[in-house]
């Protein structure tokens, strides 16, 4: 093999690497829920993974309704298998990813309830428009959606009457 073919060879598989590494799945059982938009994941290696829940921004603990999100999504998949699909991790080496967990009330589904999107149409975080870019089309369209189903029927937070998006929460506590 030439030299040149080494190195096609060679790059070749540093691209395969971090494509794989890009694009994790991970399926585990849900060990925690830090908030209504984090978890941690314990895969079949016995790896812990801190995943962040992706298109949605969930109040924080000190913020009305924030122990009311994290209740709800611990409802959900505490101590569940999951299945995270991702393509990346923020700065603070979280997973961010969509969250898929088999429904509780259909034994023979498989993992096909969005919790990311489930928290939203309950009520329990805002949409996160700030990385709407980074959702695909259809995802963007259902999430908006659900986040104004809840408004307009009052449910969760919204229930409230000036509820403060996270993000403007944390900027006022800085």
């Amino acid at each position: 093999m030439s030299s040149i073919s080494k190195t096609v060879a060679k790059t070749f598989g540093l691209i395969l690497f971090f494509i794989s590494i890009a694009n994790a799945e991970i399926t585990g059982i849900v060990v925690s829920v830090t908030d209504g938009d984090t978890i941690k994941v314990l895969d079949e290696n016995s790896n812990q993974h801190k995943v962040r829940l992706t298109g949605i921004d969930a109040p924080e603990r000190g913020q009305p309704f924030g122990q009311a999100s994290k209740k709800y999504l611990a409802s959900m998949v505490s101590g569940k298998e999951v299945f995270v699909e991702s393509n990346k991790k923020d700065r603070y080496g979280r997973v961010l990813g969509k969250v898929w967990v088999q429904p509780a009330d259909c034994p023979s589904c498989g993992k096909t309830l969005d919790i990311n999107h489930a928290q939203l149409l309950a009520g329990m975080a805002w949409w996160y428009r700030y990385y709407a870019k980074q959702q695909s089309p259809e995802d963007r369209g259902r999430y908006e959606s659900a986040e104004d189903e809840a408004k307009a029927r009052g449910w969760g937070l919204w229930s409230a009457a000036s509820p403060i998006n996270p993000y403007n929460w944390r900027k006022g506590r800085r």
